[in-house]
């Protein structure tokens, strides 16, 4: 059994890492832009003002 040397630990954490998050944050924008979620995130935007009368409320 070889044991892996920190240098080539933390490489291969630096590449596949960026690379988790590449792919997370295109998940991410493509969650945010689907066509379909229009409707649940204009009513996210606009459920703050729901049953609001001012601020004093």
């Amino acid at each position: 059994m070889t044991s892996a040397s920190h240098e080539t630990l933390t490489i291969f954490a630096q590449s596949w890492g960026l690379l988790y998050l590449a792919l997370l944050a295109l998940g991410v924008l493509l969650y945010t832009f689907w066509p379909n979620n229009r409707a649940r995130f204009d009513r996210a935007k606009n459920s703050i003002m729901n049953d609001e009368t001012g601020p004093w409320a």
